[in-house]
């Protein structure tokens, strides 16, 4: 309510109290007797220029050779992936920290228009474009992790969307922007800080055009959500529900500039390799040839896909073009899944060793056993991806067991164990 002068009903600023009478001007706001008079919004004003003054919080950015030697802490093989990331990802937040720096200088990071920080002034008159990636590789080759651990090495916010979930504005379905409430959710509603984060967005191969011709029926769930991505994959200002859902008029949104977001788009592309190999000849017979096997091999084709082999299977041009760095990801051979279950960090053996190591329990897996876990994902075509439910199948028996069954010292799971389900070895306390 608006504060009353004693003995009279003249209106007074809600904020410091003065009567109309001794101020210049009073603006009444919506509602019941609520007022602020210039010299507040003044003081208001030069409050927000502070605020807006303030230099952004800089990326802690490593150099490639660093971040990806920190990747492969967390993820096996897929070295040449790694370093086009890391090269990629080091030159996005340079760019940002560059962007930011003359933000900053300029004094122009609060949203006094509708100009981009990439469309400001940067002094020099030289602006840094980004570069957004896109993965593709067969499933549980280690997209998602990539991209996750990248956002958790340089400490950014994360977001990660399935593109099968998502439609054109105005249809059943998950709008596009709703990716951007994500990512201010997972900041903690920050949005200065989701504004530098890292976007993963899996499946893209699945809302290609299914031919290169364009139908005459409305594509609301392929097609129709590549051009839907196109304005906040480059740069934009966009207006989001802060609940998500449809947006309506009269409705408050969170303005978020996507400049500095990295937007990694991951699909598995079922049958590129056919039309990258088809656009090189690879499957020509004659002196000018390859060997059948290498030109039909995934691994060999792939990481020579371009623009043009990715529109011929089905994504826009302009999507295209908004997604310059390609890295391709190869699929894991036995022994990189060997690797996988046992020296990363968080590698599966090592957590059930620990977990039953709290039980007061030895666990130990031994080398035949490693290697019928990751020929039995080989086979069942799931990558790294089904090597937890594997173990975690051969596990169970022992598992509901140990925490009953004092005597148990140490238990030893051996090939027979994951490939017939036989019962592991297990050593009892001699008394």
């Amino acid at each position: 309510m608006a504060k009353k002068n004693i003995g009279n009903d003249e209106p007074c600023c809600s904020f410091c109290g003065k009567p109309e009478s001794k101020v210049e001007q009073l603006i009444a706001a919506p509602g019941d007797n609520i007022f602020i008079c210039n010299s507040c919004v003044a003081i208001c004003r030069e409050q927000l220029q502070e605020h807006a003054a303030v230099t952004p919080d800089r990326v802690e950015l490593l150099p490639p050779e660093e971040l990806k030697a920190e990747l492969d802490k967390y993820i096996i093989g897929q070295d040449d992936a790694k370093r086009v990331l890391s090269v990629a990802v080091y030159n996005h937040y340079k760019r940002v920290n560059y962007n930011l720096r003359n933000a900053a200088k300029n004094g122009s990071r609060g949203r006094d228009d509708e100009r981009t920080i990439a469309e400001r002034n940067n002094g020099d008159g030289v602006e840094l474009n980004k570069s957004n990636i896109l993965m593709f590789g067969p499933s549980g080759c280690g997209k998602t992790l990539l991209a996750q651990t990248l956002s958790k090495i340089l400490k950014v916010p994360f977001a990660m969307v399935d593109a099968t979930t998502l439609t054109e504005a105005g249809y059943v379905g998950e709008d596009v922007e709703n990716i951007l409430l994500r990512l201010i959710k997972n900041a903690d509603y920050d949005v200065t800080a989701a504004e530098r984060g890292i976007i993963y967005i899996d499946e893209v191969d699945k809302i290609a055009r299914k031919s290169e011709n364009v139908s005459i029926t409305r594509d609301v769930s392929g097609e129709g959500v590549q051009q839907s991505l196109l304005k906040i994959i480059e740069s934009t200002v966009s207006s989001i529900p802060p609940n998500g859902g449809r947006k309506h008029p009269q409705q408050e949104f969170i303005h978020m500039d996507t400049t500095n977001v990295l937007f990694i788009l991951g699909g598995a592309f079922v049958g590129l390799d056919k039309i990258v190999a088809d656009r090189l000849g690879k499957t020509r017979i004659g002196f000018g040839g390859v060997l059948k096997s290498e030109a039909t091999d995934p691994d060999t084709i792939l990481p020579q896909v371009q623009p043009q082999d990715l529109i011929k299977f089905g994504l826009i041009p302009e999507l295209v073009g908004r997604v310059p760095v390609t890295v391709a990801l190869k699929d894991l051979k036995s022994e990189d899944l060997v690797r996988v279950l046992t020296e990363p960090k968080n590698a599966i053996v090592k957590q059930y060793v620990k977990l039953l190591d709290l039980d007061g329990v030895q666990l130990e897996f031994d080398g035949s056993a490693l290697t019928a876990i990751a020929d039995k994902a080989i086979s069942l075509h799931t990558g790294a991806r089904g090597l937890r439910t594997i173990v975690e199948n051969s596990m169970l028996d022992i598992m509901y067991k140990v925490p009953s069954d004092k005597s148990i010292k140490k238990i030893i799971i051996t090939s027979e164990t994951i490939e017939s389900g036989a019962p592991p070895k297990v050593i009892k306390d001699a008394a």
